[in-house]
């Protein structure tokens, strides 16, 4: 089962995203995405893991080439974001750069393939009414075409405002 969740910055997309994880009682693993850079993104991580451990997620951390991630069991996985590993694959020489779209989706589609459920969270970017040039353009247009491409065979669909969900596909009790 694949879940898309989408919402602005600090619109509750993360805290939905893990509550749907841990209600569902399987083996749970966060896929981070985040490349640490300095001092300040080592010290972030480190707070976000130990809030996971707390959770009993197991962190996996995967800011490129999610294709060659294996999980160890069969749970739940979530992938927090899809736009931080978009950026990764688009702009780090180590990444995918212009096939960055098809090493995403094959990359979902694999780590799909090795677990019950998997929870995609990404940034909804597209409604700052600005025009952009150059590389955000082309970043912003590959995360469009990501989440074009994974609504259209997600099991769910959901955009989250304010904590509230708001399912655009599927559903949930929740």
């Amino acid at each position: 089962m694949l879940t898309l969740v989408i919402g602005g910055a600090a619109s509750g997309k993360s805290e939905y995203a893990e509550r749907l994880v841990l209600e569902s009682g399987l083996p749970r693993y966060y896929l981070a995405t985040m490349q640490v850079w300095d001092a300040e993104c080592a010290a972030r991580v480190e707070k976000h893991r130990k809030m996971r451990a707390e959770k009993q997620f197991e962190t996996v951390e995967c800011p490129l080439h999610l294709e060659q991630v294996r999980l160890p069991g069969r749970g739940v996985a979530l992938l927090e974001d899809l736009g931080n590993l978009a950026a990764n694959e688009l702009y780090d020489p180590a990444g995918a750069g212009e096939n960055a779209l098809a090493a995403l989706l094959s990359g979902i589609d694999a780590i799909e393939r090795q677990c019950r459920r998997l929870i995609v969270v990404s940034n909804e970017v597209f409604r700052g009414g600005a025009e952009y040039a150059g590389d955000t353009e082309v970043y912003l247009k590959l995360l469009a075409r990501a989440h074009n491409a994974l609504a259209a065979r997600a099991d769910e669909v959901v955009r989250v405002v304010c904590g509230v969900p708001v399912y655009y596909k599927g559903g949930s009790s929740q």
